[in-house]
C-alpha cells in the first residue's frame, strides 16, 4: 500500500479473501508497504500495516490497489521496488484500478493486455504504449498477471482468483456473503447499460430506470411503464427517448440482454437465464448469443 490508496480498492479484495479464509480456503492476507509505515487511503483515513515490503520473502499472489495519485505521477522509488522485489517470485500479480499505472510503471505490462479505470485508460495508452489496453473488460488476465478496472471492479478480480484456487462454488458462496448483486465475468463491460445511459431528468423516468434495472424480469411492457410513470404511452415514449437517447423499450431489452448474457456467464442454464432476465424463451436468448442482436 502506498499514500493515497483508494480505500475500497484496497478493501474490496480483503473483504473477498477474509470470507475465503473463513470457508476453509487457506487464503492469509499481508498488508504491506514500503519501510512498513501506516498509510493515508485519498479519503484521509489512516490504516495499519502489517509488515514492510523488504521484510517479506515470498508471496503467492501479489495485489496492487489503485490511487489518483498513480495516475498524475510516477510511482516513487520505493514504491516501484517494493513492486518488483514481491513480483519476482510471486505466481500471480494483479492491479485494482489505477494500480495498473503502478505495475506498468514496473514493466510487467510490457507487451500485455491490461486493464484500468474507464476514466484513466487514454492516459494508460499514451503513457505506456508497449500496453494493449482494454477499454471494456471488468478484469483482463494475460498470464500471470491480472488487472482490474475501477474501483469495485477489484471485487471481481479477487473472486476470480478464488475461483482458479478453490473453485466457483466456493467464490460463488463468498458472493451471496458479500451481497453482490451478480457476479461480473471478466470479459464484461465496465459501464451497465443504466451507467452508460444519460440519467432522465424527470422523477417517473428515473424510476422507471431504476426498476428495469432492479428486476429485469418482471412485466416492462410498454403499458405497464406508462401506468407505473403516470403518462400516455405515447408521451412516455417522446419523452424518453429525448431525455436517454433510446424508446422505453429498446432500453429494457438492452438491460434484459446485458442481464442474460451475465447469467450464462455466471453458469445459469439458457433456459434459466433467458426466464430471470425477462428474454422469455431459450430460443430467443440463443438467437441473442448467436447474433448479436435482441
Amino acid at each position: 500500500m502506498f499514500d493515497g490508496v483508494r480505500l475500497l480498492d484496497l478493501t474490496g479484495p480483503l473483504e473477498v479473501f477474509d470470507v475465503a479464509a473463513a470457508l476453509g480456503t487457506g487464503h492469509r492476507v499481508t498488508v504491506c508497504s514500503p519501510g512498513g509505515a501506516d498509510i493515508t487511503t485519498s479519503g484521509g483515513l489512516r490504516i495499519g500495516v502489517q509488515a514492510d515490503a523488504a521484510a517479506l520473502s515470498a508471496v503467492d499472489t501479489l495485489v496492487v490497489p489503485g490511487g489518483e495519485r498513480l495516475v498524475h505521477e510516477r510511482p516513487d522509488a520505493a514504491l516501484q521496488a517494493a513492486i518488483a522485489q514481491l513480483a519476482a517470485g510471486a505466481r500471480r500479480v494483479a492491479s485494482v484500478c489505477s494500480g495498473a499505472f503502478a505495475l506498468a510503471e514496473a514493466g510487467l505490462l510490457d507487451g500485455k493486455r491490461a486493464a484500468t479505470h474507464w476514466r484513466h485508460i487514454g492516459t494508460l495508452r499514451r503513457r505506456f504504449p508497449t500496453v494493449t489496453v482494454d477499454e471494456e473488460s471488468i478484469y483482463v488476465r494475460d498470464g500471470r498477471v491480472l488487472t482490474s478496472a475501477g474501483v469495485s471492479a477489484g471485487i471481481d478480480l479477487a473472486l476470480a482468483l478464488v475461483e482458479e484456487d478453490a473453485g466457483d462454488v466456493v467464490a460463488h458462496e463468498i458472493a451471496k456473503d458479500l451481497v453482490v448483486f451478480m457476479r461480473r465475468r471478466g470479459a464484461q463491460p465496465q459501464l451497465s447499460v443504466p451507467a452508460r445511459t444519460p440519467r432522465p431528468r424527470r422523477d417517473p423516468l428515473r424510476l422507471l430506470c431504476d426498476e428495469i434495472a432492479a428486476d429485469p424480469g418482471t412485466n416492462h411492457s410498454l403499458a405497464s411503464m406508462a401506468a407505473r410513470a403516470g403518462l400516455s404511452e405515447r408521451h412516455l415514449s417522446r419523452l424518453f427517448k429525448a431525455q436517454t437517447g433510446m424508446t422505453p423499450t429498446a432500453y429494457v431489452l438492452s438491460v434484459r440482454r446485458e442481464a442474460a448474457l451475465a447469467l450464462v456467464e455466471a453458469g445459469e442454464t439458457l433456459g434459466a437465464a433467458a426466464r430471470r432476465s425477462g428474454i422469455g424463451s431459450e430460443e430467443t436468448l440463443r438467437r441473442i448469443l448467436r447474433t448479436g442482436r435482441d
